[in-house]
């Protein structure tokens, strides 16, 4: 009887499936293209891949509503797939395929957790609730007591009940209809209970949890708005903790308390530390906290290590370490020195390399004489990796030509080389200096309260009075404002133009 069953539900049809993709349209490009699997349906292209997840749900939608309802008769689309209900039997009595579905024959629609693909099948509604994320769009209809087949007997051995049909079978007693359940409420994959109390906390919970699957599906995301709503959650998690005694929802509030931090640091990044700005975010050629710090990293060891004194030769020191940071040596033509303001450059050349910091394959003349087609191979011992791997810098080898290309725009900003006040080298080392000793709007020092002489003059080895020209030489320049230099401090505020130029420092 049972080879009997199986080859009735092999003859069976199988059921029919379809797939809707979203993909993207080519490299370099926002832009999105829809297929389908069904060979009627042309592809589709739109601009972005919101709009194309929207069409492509109205589509997917429009074969539901036209496709006919699920055939009884069908078998499972999904058998060939691996599903729970068709993994091969691993018990001592195998099984054949076929029994392992059973249910009504129903239409599921499946999609992936990033929505790039959605596709309709016709399973039985066992293999719907055993796939994750399916949802049941039609249900086919139960067959008729007279379309069902009797049973068959098989042979002569058949127990004689299994040739018996009852007449008139007993209709089932009707079962009491169920009560509706309310609909689950959840936030962060947490379902909150229906009996919390107080009420206002269930409900601070309920509008939470929806506001974050709003948040979800913005096209464009708000920072300060995110972490207004890590903060509430936070605080609603602490009472929820403090009411239930549940340690783990403490934890959780401390993750909102750190996550709505550092959604407020990008923010302020972004916009300059101007959050009830309208005006457009800054965007900061250093974009994260840590390339600030790995820009300040790279003032202080040049401070600390400098062969030379003067601010040209820190200047010099200080690009040709950004060049060679990482392994020690790099590449440079002359340009890279004539850009820099110095008076003498082959003169300090000589001075470095007769030092034994730099090391070079020709002589001065002829590094100032090579062009961007053939240029200068230099060494700096001192920053080649030692025998473990690891040299004075901990930033990695991608990080090192951002520094170096963020210092070189903040050098040959175009005012600080205009021909009227062409800025000296002094200046050029004191506005990258104060690039990276700013608040997020651009105030000079931690709190834009300004720096402190005696760490400056020892970034920019000058005096008082040479301080102050070159603090008069950077205002000329449209680089810096309101500055005011006193015995112990010099404040003032970075010009918009040059805001992108800053690493702010971390509050």
């Amino acid at each position: 009887m049972t080879q009997a069953a199986v080859s009735e539900l092999d003859e069976r049809v199988p059921g029919r499936r379809w797939t809707v993709r979203l993909d993207a349209a080519g490299r370099g490009s926002a832009a999105v293209r829809i297929s389908c699997s069904r060979p009627a349906c042309a592809e589709q292209r739109h601009a972005s891949a919101a709009a194309g997840r929207a069409a492509a749900i109205a589509h997917l939608k429009a074969h539901l509503r036209a496709a006919p309802a699920p055939r009884a008769g069908a078998y499972c689309a999904c058998r060939a797939e691996g599903c729970h209900t068709h993994l091969p039997d691993t018990g001592r009595h195998a099984r054949a395929e076929p029994w392992r579905c059973g249910g009504p024959v129903v239409l599921a629609v499946i999609t992936d957790r990033e929505g790039r693909w959605w596709q309709a099948m016709e399973c039985c509604s066992r293999c719907a609730a055993a796939t994750p994320g399916a949802k049941t769009a039609a249900t086919s209809q139960a067959p008729k007591a007279a379309d069902r087949p009797a049973p068959v007997a098989t042979g002569t051995d058949v127990p004689q009940s299994d040739h018996q049909v009852a007449a008139d079978p007993v209709p089932a007693p009707r079962s009491a209809p169920a009560r509706p359940r309310p609909p689950q409420a959840k936030i962060a994959q947490r379902v909150i209970p229906h009996g919390l109390r107080p009420a206002a906390l269930r409900d601070e919970l309920i509008e939470l949890g929806d506001l974050f699957r709003a948040y979800q599906q913005r096209d464009e995301p708000d920072l300060a708005l995110l972490a207004d709503l890590q903060e509430r959650k936070a605080r609603a998690f602490t009472t929820w903790a403090d009411v239930s005694g549940i340690v783990s929802l403490r934890l959780e509030a401390r993750r909102a308390e750190q996550a709505a931090a550092a959604a407020r640091l990008q923010h302020q990044q972004r916009t300059g530390g101007m959050e009830d700005s309208d005006g457009p975010a800054v965007s900061r050629l250093l974009t994260a906290p840590t390339q600030g710090d790995h820009a300040r990293s790279v003032l202080a060891h040049v401070t600390d290590h400098a062969p030379l004194p003067g601010p040209e030769a820190r200047l010099l020191v200080l690009m040709l370490t950004l060049r060679t940071a990482h392994t020690g040596t790099g590449n440079l033509v002359g340009q890279d020195l004539t850009a820099l303001g110095l008076t003498n450059p082959e003169d300090l050349v000589k001075k470095l390399t007769g030092c034994g910091w730099l090391e070079l394959p020709g002589t001065a003349g002829d590094l100032l004489d090579s062009r961007p087609e053939n240029p200068t191979p230099i060494t700096v011992p001192s920053l080649a990796p030692r025998e473990d791997g690891t040299g004075p810098f901990t930033f990695g080898k991608k990080m090192r030509p951002k520094l170096s290309g963020w210092a070189q725009k903040v050098i040959s900003d175009k005012k600080l080389r205009k021909a009227k006040a062409k800025a000296t080298a002094g200046t050029r080392l004191l506005a990258l200096t104060l690039a990276t000793q700013t608040s997020a709007s651009g105030r000079l020092g931690p709190d834009g309260h300004g720096i402190a002489l005696d760490p400056l003059i020892a970034w920019v080895p000058v005096d008082t009075g040479q301080l102050k020209h070159l603090v008069d030489q950077l205002t000329a320049a449209d680089w810096l404002t309101d500055a005011h230099l006193t015995d112990t401090h010099l404040t003032g505020q970075l010009t918009d133009r040059v805001l992108p130029l800053t690493c702010p420092l971390r509050a």
